[in-house]
């Protein structure tokens, strides 16, 4: 960013304790933008026109959660050994390093810098939104609470067209991370709290004020117009007068916020105009293998990630009449979601919906040949694996492994027990999702048939060839795989920081310094 940008303090005097929000959304932020000035704005985002390599539109995919071995784990489960993921084919592959930092540091290399290894999908999300580390829950400010723009408020100031998609609710860190600032990501609305809104850990500087809290994200979404389309779930963080203010600003809504009714399938396909906003469920989306096994349920009615990434892409080249083209957000979030849960069977159905979403993107960008498409994670989830056909975990074991190495004596160690190499039977009665599934003891590994099987091998039983297993249900701090394609996609070859990221999209949009 040039030193121009100002940012505009989202701080506001609300008293103590739970109460209902209704006050102005402060919205000096995107003005701030504005004024102060973009370094390579519309005037050069319309430049160059004639260059076949000139990247007018940029899509970012983001798996929530999705490690190396979910790629691995998808890729298997329905292509086989020999085949590959749609996001396995992009011409330039890397991986992105994850961490965030401590509440109160400063940025990488500076004295004050203190590093947290395992991020949340918050700091992720503000690392490649904004280019800087911040602690975990933050989102849109650094990690001691300084305002930073988000490289979607840039693209929409300097006159692209932008969308933000995601199968989580709206207001979730990883959308939210591109339309909103706040403290602490639990305050989305439509009620808030100090608890929720504040983050009560920061002490000793300008934050630690009980008085002060953050305008909350749906407030903030429904009325800053950062996003011209907005997609996923979440129906429950809006109200009326949330609607109001959408509708004030242009927004054909779909549904409806003030009367809670979800939007659908079919209101998607229908939709038109510069401006949309639809939700379609009150909370998260529903799961695809839910959907699947249950066609006569409403929620059946919501659209796929790859339905709303079409029409994302739809509106988007159609309202764009100044030629500059648009940015577009899309999360496969229950793929992070389904991992906490330690679900394989849930985990697999999502990879490859999400993976149906970048079929959708890559389809459209190499007939359009002017758009950069990436396609990465916020962070692992969970410690998938792929673990060998008959074997299991060590939470299943009745003792530590073996030493393998005996050959030579100074290879080994002391097992805390004595060594039998034995399943634990009161922690392991079956693959998960098949005969053990219903015991919440079990551990054991989840199988599932591949192509490579032969017919009558099924998911769940020992013949299957894929075994899965969780190291935790928690967020690791693996580094992420990342795949990408069109002009600049070199850059994120090898590995990467995922601040990185913000540098990437916004020099090819042309939006700062």
């Amino acid at each position: 960013m040039g030193a121009a940008w100002r940012p505009t303090s989202l701080w506001r005097n609300t008293g103590m304790g739970a109460r209902r929000r209704r006050t102005t959304l402060v919205t000096g932020l995107v003005a701030a933008v504005v004024a102060g000035g973009i370094t390579g704005g519309m005037g050069s985002a319309a430049a160059g026109d004639g260059d076949r390599s000139r990247i007018k539109n940029v899509i970012y995919l983001l798996g929530d959660g999705m490690g190396r071995t979910h790629v691995t784990a998808g890729r298997e489960r329905y292509y086989g050994a020999d085949g590959r993921l749609a996001m396995e084919q992009l011409p330039v592959v890397g991986q992105v390093a994850t961490y965030s930092v401590e509440r109160g540091s400063g940025q990488p290399g500076a004295d004050d810098f203190v590093p947290n290894y395992v991020t949340d999908s918050a700091s992720a999300a503000t690392a490649w939104a904004s280019g800087v580390k911040t602690y975990n829950a933050a989102l849109g400010v650094d990690a001691k609470g300084v305002v930073v723009p988000t490289v979607m408020e840039l693209a929409h100031q300097a006159g692209y067209r932008t969308g933000n998609v995601s199968t989580a609710e709206i207001t979730d860190a990883t959308p939210a991370g591109q339309m909103s600032h706040a403290l602490a990501r639990g305050c989305q609305g439509p009620t808030y709290s100090d608890a929720a809104c504040q983050d009560l850990e920061i002490t000793g500087t300008a934050l630690d004020r009980s008085d002060v809290r953050v305008t909350p994200i749906a407030d903030q979404i429904a009325r800053n117009g950062t996003a011209d389309v907005i997609l996923g779930g979440g129906l429950s963080r809006f109200d009326a007068e949330d609607e109001k203010a959408l509708r004030d600003q242009g927004y054909t809504v779909l549904g409806s916020p003030a009367s809670q009714t979800v939007a659908n399938r079919n209101d998607l396909q229908s939709a038109a105009g510069q401006r949309v906003f639809g939700l379609f469920n009150r909370g998260n989306l529903t799961i695809e293998k839910a959907k699947r096994e249950n066609p006569s349920a409403p929620q059946a009615a919501e659209p796929s990630l790859a339905e709303m990434t079409t029409k994302s892409i739809e509106l988007l080249k159609a309202g764009g009449s100044r030629g500059n083209g648009f940015y577009l957000q899309v999360e496969g979030a229950l793929i992070d979601k389904r991992s906490h849960a330690n679900d394989a069977a849930q985990t697999l159905e999502e990879i490859k919906a999400f993976d149906d979403a970048v079929q959708v993107a890559m389809d459209f960008a190499k007939k359009d040949k002017h758009t950069l498409v990436i396609v990465t994670a916020d962070h692992e989830c969970a410690g998938f694996n792929v673990i060998e056909k008959g074997t299991f975990t060590n939470a299943e074991a009745n003792t530590p492994p073996v030493n393998v190495d005996s050959g030579n004596t100074a290879n080994n160690s002391t097992p805390t027990r004595p060594t039998a190499g034995t399943v634990d039977p009161s922690r392991s009665t079956g693959p998960v999702n098949g005969s053990g599934a219903g015991d919440p003891a079990n551990f054991a590994p989840a199988t599932f048939r591949t192509p490579d099987d032969p017919e009558g091998v099924v998911d769940g039983s020992p013949e299957a060839s894929l075994w899965l297993t969780y190291l935790s249900g928690n967020h690791t701090g693996a580094d992420v795989p990342i795949y990408a394609y069109g002009a600049g996609s070199e850059q994120m070859a090898g590995s990467i920081d995922n601040t990185d990221l913000f540098d990437v999209v916004s020099g090819a949009l042309r939006v700062a310094s």
